[in-house]
């Protein structure tokens, strides 16, 4: 047995033992940093640091609180936050009660989230601020279960005896740690791996969400799983941006118990740009999107500086890509990145003139990013790894607790997601769906034998609803989800996710594009432009001063569009091309539910707002 397998074998049944294991091991280390905004609301943030031995004093007095209020081992306390320090620290409290982290993103409206708080039968929530309280107070009449609330931030809350702040909560344990100090090492010493440990419910793109039951075991295989690829090591800086709430943001807690490095917290969208040259982290995790914005960015920004400057950026992003496919390409053959002298004298002039200050911009210390939860443009994937942003590509699904492939390191290949994690198995069915079987697969749908049954066979294999190939090697091409596979009426299948990306590499103003073509004899498009990247443009082509919808609906910015979409359609097969789009008066997004909160297209809801659209390309049903 090899040592990885050692390791993964006899890993300990909870997350919450290997937490305990680290804060023994190292408990002066710095754990967490996290930013505290400056009390006058202006300038920049004061970020703080928590040890390990600092965290945990908090950590087992969430626990303790939570015991105090009657929580039992397996019941769910809900936790509707965005990512913050307190939203690790009371994950953790909760498991190390023995309890179970439902999660909620702070975004669901107030039936969904009673419908979870519902249906997962959560005693106890976790909620952020009086927002997320005033929607457990509307529907507390359909929330037998729940006994308490506790409220992290306390700003604009009444407490009442079923409302408790977390500094309350945290005294409360406090003081029952101090007459009972072997409560927390007896609470986890008695938890076993099969316990729940998260009750996870997925954004369904119809119908009610279903909760998907992760074990303890699941976090715990993760942990040790995600150190044995060596892809994270102890002397790393981790910046954790992901919602908590969505199992890519959570698994990341897990690996970085286990190895011990610092995490730097702030959910904060908005503030990425300013957090990194702050934080300078050595890795982070990011949903394509957020590459995609970054490329956008940077090309807008070039173009903003004269004709110059932009054939400049074109330049080096040609010679990037060139960079990035000769030297994986060489890396595969032979074990080493090498090219042509010619190509990397090219590559050090761009690198002088681009891709320096693209690598500032991201802390200068960034030694790779993990990409998932969807598709990455190869393109804009090739484009960074030329840059010296390289990006690791993964894989997972809710129900296989996120993290089942993931790039392996130097050997990275952009365009697909890598291969298993140590552990992990994997296979390709008759029609080319994906299954997995492994310890991070979940026990199936809370409450819902029947579905579970629909995706989980008897001996293991769990059905990914995705498509793929495996290289000889072991390397996993994702092609599309077996559900969004447009078939025209021609006969001929197309993945849409596959079209889109490429698309979102060739035209800098995209920010989200819905290919259609299901029984119809050609493609067409739903397309929504970035409203940062559209309005620099406006300015430079005459229609500076109006709103984002009329500068969409210009005759100038429809004609702009038809180059790239013209551009893009040189590429492909002919069944593929888009005969005809449509601009979207604006742009895509969580509240409206046509995006989920990890940034995936939901195809049904944008297809039945936009149906008219839709219906309008399709009248007489000819080719344009």
């Amino acid at each position: 047995m090899s040592d990885t397998q050692t390791l993964i074998e006899n890993r300990p049944p909870t997350v919450a033992a290997l937490f305990l294991e680290r804060v023994a091991a190292t408990p002066d280390a710095e754990a967490y940093r996290y930013p505290v905004p400056p009390a006058a609301g202006e300038g920049p943030d004061d970020w703080k640091s928590l040890s390990w031995a600092q965290a945990a004093e908090r950590v087992y007095a969430i626990a303790a609180g939570l015991i105090e209020l009657g929580v039992q081992p397996e019941q769910r306390v809900a936790l509707a936050s965005s990512t913050r320090i307190e939203w690790i620290l009371a994950d953790l409290g909760i498991m190390c009660a023995g309890a179970a982290t439902t999660t909620v993103y702070p975004q669901t409206n107030a039936d969904e989230s009673a419908y979870i708080l519902s249906d997962s039968e959560s005693r106890v929530l976790i909620a952020e601020n009086a927002e997320q309280l005033g929607k457990a107070k509307e529907k507390r009449a359909e929330l037998p279960d729940l006994t308490h609330v506790v409220v992290i931030d306390p700003a604009g809350v009444e407490t009442a005896d079923w409302i408790l702040t977390l500094d309350e909560l945290e005294k409360r344990g406090a003081a029952r740690l101090e007459k009972d100090p072997d409560l927390i090492k007896e609470r986890v010493g008695a938890i076993t791996k099969d316990q729940l440990a998260t009750l996870i419910y997925t954004s369904g793109t119809t119908g009610r969400p279903k909760g998907v039951r992760l074990p303890h075991d699941n976090w715990s295989y993760m942990a040790k799983a995600i150190a044995a690829t060596g892809l994270i090591s102890g002397e790393d800086v981790q910046y954790l941006w992901l919602p908590l709430a969505h199992v890519f943001g959570k698994v990341l807690t897990s690996g970085q118990i286990e190895v011990g490095h610092v995490t730097a917290v702030d959910g904060r969208v908005d503030k990425i740009i300013e957090n990194l040259p702050v934080v300078q982290p050595t890795y982070m995790a990011a949903v394509p999107r957020i590459f995609e914005k970054v490329y956008n960015g940077v090309a807008a920004k070039a173009r903003a500086g004269g004709g110059a400057k932009y054939k400049i950026f074109q330049w080096a992003a040609e010679v990037a890509r060139e960079y990035a496919k000769v030297a994986q390409d060489n890396f595969r053959r032979t074990g080493t990145a090498s090219v042509p002298f010619s190509l990397g004298a090219k590559h050090k002039v761009a690198d002088a003139l681009v891709y320096a200050k693209i690598r500032e911009a991201f802390g200068g210390n960034l030694r790779a990013c993990v990409s998932g939860s969807a598709a990455l443009a190869p393109e804009i994937g090739y484009f960074f790894s030329g840059a010296g942003i390289h990006i690791l590509e993964g894989y997972g699904l809710t129900e296989s607790s996120a993290a089942s492939f993931v790039n392996p390191g130097e050997a990275y290949r952009t365009g697909t997601v890598g291969k298993p994690l140590p552990g992990t198995e994997v296979r390709i069915a008759d029609d080319g769906e994906i299954l997995l079987r492994g310890p991070g697969i979940m026990q199936g749908y809370h409450k819902l034998p029947e579905k579970t049954a629909e995706v989980l066979e008897t001996d293991g294999w769990f059905h990914t609803g995705d498509i793929g190939e495996l290289s000889p090697d072991g390397y996993l091409r994702i092609t599309d989800r077996k559900k969004d596979l447009i078939k025209t009426s021609g006969g001929k299948y197309i993945a849409p996710a596959e079209v889109e990306g490429q698309f979102k590499a060739v035209c800098p103003y995209v920010s989200n594009i819905l290919v259609h073509g299901a029984d119809r004899n050609f493609c067409t498009a739903l397309i929504a432009l970035d409203e940062v990247a559209i309005m620099e443009w406006a300015k430079e082509n005459g229609l500076e001063g109006k709103s984002y919808a009329d500068v969409v609906a210009a005759p100038a910015t429809v004609e702009m569009v038809d180059g790239y979409v013209k551009k893009l359609n040189e590429g492909l097969q002919r069944w593929q091309t888009i005969k005809k789009f449509r601009l979207l008066p604006r742009d895509l997004d969580v509240e409206h539910g046509e995006i989920t909160p990890s940034l995936k297209l939901k195809r049904p809801v944008v297809e039945r707002e936009y149906k008219h659209l839709i219906d309008e390309m399709y009248d007489g049903t000819r080719e344009a």
